[in-house]
């Protein structure tokens, strides 16, 4: 068989693999009706249906996909937006000791106002997406940043999104507590569902938000597919947290699309731990104006047959900026992480100081890492760096500890502890830190 008729039935195979699910959401689509919509917001949805529907899921051919074979979960069909009976429900799963944080409850994307603990704060406005519709930093905002990229599980989102959050911090607005959303997957049968979220920090405004992703016990196989667009305006800071601890029948493809503004502070810890089988991350940072700082920090511990793939974009637009990326990953058993980061600096954004690192500890012989740090840079007075480290875990370290005294279990955990202490120590929550520090502990393999 010559090269280009084996292209051909690949290519084949690859459309037909994805018609199950992907005709459940043209019909889908074809049925969504929604009165109370805007105008605007109808034909947004059909552009972005129409831009979806041209290119379909993305296949390993595509570079940014190299390593993320999407088949698996899109061959069969599910049950699109589950309804769910929340009597019972038990989100203990998300709890982080010692935290005095207001709480939003998410299930499968729909926000539970019974289950959340919101006390009044003024100037914070938290709604479900779909009342958000009349504010106007949704419409100033909404679609304005994520839409513009390639990626098609954004423009689905875009078109068929049913759930999700709508957060403004108002204008010189500092926060009394951090905002933990709690991310709830539950289902009997095997479910789809599309969580759309904006977050707008309007000038000088601070605030801290946790997001945990949890599974609750007896849940079907389930794919979540959340898209949430950031606007930091000016002076403006936000820490953000992403905790995930869900089950092995937890998929989860996640796009975070940032867009900052002049003096504005954006700080991301990303962590992910044994559980979800499958993760893809997707966080961009857009720096659109001078002196904007931003941080992106992930620690990602791994096991069994899980996949966790993390692609991050830091793009300087503008001079005098500055941002630090460092990645850490643990992977054990036969578990698979990525890690591709880009930056890029463009031609206007003189005087930029950009890092990245990437660090990998993979433990035990089956265990896999692919990993891309990527600089391009179109200026001429800048600062930048990146690199990459790999290594198996250190046995001769190990015997030295035992050798010392130390238990072989104690020992583990030190040796671990020290490989992502340099990115923990960068939390700004001293409790977020001990939470994850623990989790680490946890799920390290005997």
């Amino acid at each position: 068989m010559d090269e280009v008729a084996s292209r051909r039935i690949d290519n084949n195979m690859s459309t037909l693999i994805a018609d199950s699910l992907f005709q459940q959401l043209v019909d889908g689509f074809q049925e969504q009706k929604n009165a109370s919509e805007t105008v605007a917001l109808t034909k947004l949805r059909q552009d972005a249906f129409d831009k979806f529907r041209q290119v379909g899921f993305p296949t390993v051919k595509n570079e940014d996909w190299k390593y993320t074979n999407v088949h698996s979960l899109v061959n069969k069909t599910y049950v699109l937006n589950p309804d769910v009976d929340i009597d019972g429900l038990d989100f203990s799963k998300a709890d982080i000791p010692d935290l005095d944080a207001h709480r939003i409850i998410l299930v499968n994307g729909q926000y539970v106002l019974a289950f959340s603990s919101l006390e009044e704060e003024i100037g914070l406005t938290v709604k479900p997406i779909d009342d958000a519709a009349q504010e106007g930093n949704f419409s100033a905002h909404f679609a304005q940043y994520a839409d513009k990229t390639q990626n098609p599980f954004v423009a689905l989102n875009t078109a068929l999104y049913t759930s999700g959050l709508y957060i403004d911090v108002a204008k010189g607005k500092a926060l009394q507590k951090p905002i933990h959303i709690v991310h709830v997957a539950t289902g009997a049968e095997d479910f789809f569902t599309q969580t759309r979220n904006l977050i707008v920090l309007e000038p000088n405004a601070e605030a801290e938000i946790i997001e945990s992703f949890i599974t609750l016990d007896g849940s079907a196989k389930n794919v979540q597919n959340k898209v949430t667009e950031i606007v930091v305006q000016e002076n403006a800071k936000l820490q953000h947290y992403y905790l995930q601890v869900s089950a092995s029948v937890s998929h989860y493809l996640n796009h975070t699309e940032v867009y900052q503004e002049k003096y504005s502070l954006y700080n991301n810890y990303n962590c992910n731990f044994p559980g979800a089988s499958f993760v893809r991350n997707d966080i961009n940072v857009r720096l659109d104006a001078e002196y904007v700082e931003s941080h992106l920090y992930g620690i990602n511990l791994t096991a069994d047959n899980q996949f966790v793939d993390n692609h991050t974009v830091v793009d300087h637009m503008k001079p005098h900026c500055e941002s630090y990326e460092w990645y850490k990953n643990i992977p054990q058993d036969t578990s698979t992480a990525v890690f591709n980061g880009k930056i890029f600096v463009r031609e206007d954004a003189q005087k930029t100081n950009a890092f990245q690192q990437n660090n990998n500890m993979l433990i035990g012989d089956k265990s896999t890492v692919y990993t891309k740090p990527q600089l391009e840079i179109f200026a001429d007075d800048v600062k930048c760096s990146h690199g990459c480290t790999m290594g198996q875990f250190d046995n001769d370290a190990l015997f030295y500890l035992r050798a010392r005294g130390i238990g072989e279990e104690s020992a583990r955990l030190l040796l671990v502890h020290a490989f992502a202490f340099d990115v923990t120590t960068r939390f700004s929550n001293p409790v977020v830190r001990q939470y994850v520090e623990n989790l680490v502990d946890a799920g390290l393999r005997d």
